[in-house]
């Protein structure tokens, strides 16, 4: 599986854990048009957004107009996530050095969720986000294979 990192990415995932290996996991930097994850060949349909709770503060705050720009364009993506390297629990309870409220960070991030569609998945930890992003892109990858397949068992149904 070969995983596309944005170029502008500026902690990336490494996915040098045997895990990755094993399922042979490579990473190609490039620049993406939206999100700093992907998978190549299909980088216009599905995207990861990946934040360390500090960035996701600032996209709550300074840098809102800019993220919900992004969040606008995920839209037209067949599968796309924000993976949060922190818990809900560390926002509610204001864990972070921004002024941002705890209440109007949550709200924005379910409105993202229930308006827009954007699942948030709150990893906890810098780690399980890694993880968490591997896991959503094999999954994606998993069901192309499937489509693939299906469109040549009916290809081969017709010229037979």
């Amino acid at each position: 599986m070969l995983v596309v990192c944005d170029t502008r990415e500026q902690m990336p995932y490494s996915f040098d854990l045997e895990v990755y290996r094993r399922a042979g996991v490579t990473v190609q930097r490039c620049a993406l048009p939206t999100g700093d994850y992907s998978l190549a060949g299909l980088e216009a349909q599905v995207a990861i957004e990946r934040k360390s709770l500090p960035d996701l503060m600032a996209c709550m705050g300074r840098e809102r107009r800019r993220f919900m720009a992004e969040m606008e364009r995920a839209r037209g993506y067949r599968a796309f996530a924000v993976i949060a390297e922190c818990s809900w629990k560390d926002i509610a309870s204001h864990a972070y050095k921004s002024q941002v409220r705890p209440q109007a960070a949550l709200a924005t991030l379910t409105a993202i969720m229930a308006r827009d569609g954007v699942p948030v998945i709150f990893a906890g930890s810098r780690a399980a986000g890694e993880y968490a992003c591997w896991c959503f892109l094999r999954q994606f990858a998993k069901g192309k294979a499937q489509e693939a397949k299906a469109v040549l068992a009916a290809l081969d149904v017709r010229h037979s």
